[in-house]
């Protein structure tokens, strides 16, 4: 807890973000149950208020009993501590929409619900009759695994291949230098487990994918944002970050960045390296869009020669998000290590679905629908970036690939009041407060172009951003 948990512009007393921020170390077990808090003394300069806020915070919480006073000794967490949620305490409209809201939203919409607010291409742009194909050629192969584990690393023969894939971005790494996963997510997942402990602190792009802040809070960790630029993350703060906050772990991005679309340079990918060896910070590049990418652009991991940067990749966004395939490159001794966590935490992988990716890929039908899905983006992108300025929101970039506009709403729109005025009308949006660390992306939005072309979805919109508009 420090100054940083306080956002002296929000709509919230600063009263309650104290008390929202001792909630969140208690919920989260980084204090906890019958653990002693900061003085108000302290308190008060941790996050820079005065004395008097700490102490009314302090008996608010008494009064809900979540913590406890002992006269001359001071403020304790009461014994009983609620379970552990990944949703962060509710303290008003701006944290009415949070990542797991997002996620739910997104994932319980039926078909008759619009969703220019989520996070994967349409049912029709995937390739269901190649997948069909490759479903029934399979079953037909007596050599197929059908119904038993897959190997500890996952198929020899899919790493191998992934193994050569990624050396066309620059990156060089044996076959023994890859496990499989079940997704992107839970690689990141693995990793976190292997590399961190309760109570450290791991840097973010400020905005950065939402699932990274639910997954971050489930390890009980801090996280600390930094904000991200048309060419990656701002160097000198970046830089601040590291030296104030000593961060164990940064996730982010390289191309495609979610949910700006920008791509990291070249020369802030080296500025960002050296950064990270002066100060031991290790880094996983999440590459779950490289394959949306026309030409490969810049990649922390092959500057970096697998050595503190791990490099995860996956087939959900672009080939089909119930083949559950993603994968892990890293050091030798840290896949060693990372096998033996996969195989306790969820025993052995999906033989099946690495068997019918390789299958797709190695008969092409993977490479032949990429490469029409680029154009199809492409054309996407300048059809809605069109519409979206013709409303008054603005993209903040032009990206060079992949699916996302991250826009902003016109002067004084929250886009969380907007996304809750939309959702009653059948709109699934994707306010910027769920991508933002700080709460400082309340004016944004990220657009899924590829599920942002139906007309119906413009009056929506529109009609939300009026109504917001006239009750503030």
């Amino acid at each position: 807890m420090d100054a940083k948990d306080i956002d002296r512009t929000a709509k919230t007393t600063l009263v309650e973000q104290v008390m929202a921020a001792v909630r969140t170390q208690i919920s989260s077990r980084i204090i906890g149950a019958g653990a002693r808090l900061p003085s108000i003394r302290r308190m008060a300069d941790k996050m820079q208020v005065s004395k008097s806020t700490v102490v009314d915070a302090y008996e608010r919480l008494a009064a809900e009993a979540v913590i406890q006073s002992r006269p001359g000794s001071g403020y304790y967490v009461t014994k009983h501590v609620p379970p552990f949620t990944i949703a962060p305490p509710n303290t008003g409209n701006d944290r009415q929409v949070d990542p797991v809201w997002m996620t739910r939203q997104s994932l319980s919409a039926n078909s008759s619900q619009l969703k220019p607010g989520c996070g994967w291409l349409p049912a029709s742009w995937m390739p269901e009759a190649e997948i069909r194909r490759n479903l029934r050629n399979l079953a037909r192969d007596q050599a197929v695994n059908l119904t038993d584990y897959s190997p500890p690393n996952g198929s020899l023969e899919l790493r191998t291949l992934l193994s050569r894939r990624i050396s066309s971005r620059g990156i060089i790494a044996e076959p023994g230098q890859i496990m499989l996963t079940e997704s992107g997510t839970q690689a990141i997942d693995l990793l976190c487990r292997f590399l961190l402990e309760p109570g450290d602190v791991v840097l973010l792009d400020s905005p950065s994918y939402f699932n990274f802040h639910a997954l971050l809070r489930a390890h009980r960790v801090k996280v600390i944002g930094v904000p991200y630029r048309q060419n990656g993350p701002d160097i000198a703060l970046f830089e601040q970050a590291l030296m104030q906050h000593k961060p164990r772990l940064y996730i982010t991005n390289s191309a495609v960045h979610n949910p700006t679309g920008a791509t990291l340079s070249p020369a802030t990918a080296h500025r960002v390296l050296k950064l990270a060896e002066r100060h031991d910070l290790i880094i996983i590049e999440d590459d779950i869009f490289a394959d949306f990418e026309h030409e490969p652009s810049v990649r922390l991991a092959a500057f970096d020669g697998i050595e503190r940067v791990v490099h995860i990749g996956s087939f959900s966004k672009t080939l089909s998000a119930s083949l559950r395939c993603g994968y892990i490159v890293a050091t030798p001794d840290w896949i060693e290590d990372l096998v033996n966590l996969k195989l306790a935490t969820s025993f052995g992988g999906g033989a099946f679905s690495a068997d019918l990716v390789l299958s797709l890929l190695k008969d092409g039908a993977y490479r032949r629908h990429v490469s029409g899905l680029r154009n199809r983006l492409a054309e996407a992108m300048g059809k809605v970036g069109a519409k979206l300025k013709s409303i008054g929101i603005t993209p903040w970039t032009e990206p060079d690939a992949g699916m996302f506009l991250w826009c902003q709403l016109p002067a004084g729109l929250d886009s969380a009041d907007v996304a809750n005025v939309a959702v009653k009308h059948g709109l699934i949006l994707a306010p910027g407060c769920a991508f933002d660390v700080g709460n400082q992306a309340s004016g944004f939005m990220r657009f899924n172009v590829s599920q942002t072309l139906d007309p119906a979805i413009f009056p929506i919109l529109e009609k939300s951003m009026e109504m917001v508009e006239n009750k503030t």
